[in-house]
């Protein structure tokens, strides 16, 4: 893993939604739905939204216990 990807996953560890009803909760804390429904409509732009669809494909594989883990 090079320098960049382990800053990402280190960020995506510490993320937390800035809006909405899962506002200040960890990315990794909000149910799967919430990302599939982002997934169809669209993930905002930017950090965030590449935070959030990683996290979508994290949770959609079952390896959100390893985010947990870092955590």
């Amino acid at each position: 893993m090079n320098l960049q990807n382990h800053q990402f996953l280190l960020d995506l560890v510490k993320a937390k939604m800035p809006f909405g009803k899962y506002k200040n909760v960890f990315l990794v804390d909000i149910p799967e739905a919430y990302f599939v429904w982002f997934k169809n409509k669209g993930f905002p732009p930017g950090k965030l939204g590449q935070q959030m669809e990683s996290m979508y494909e994290i949770k959609l594989n079952g390896l959100e216990e390893i985010i947990r883990n870092i955590k």
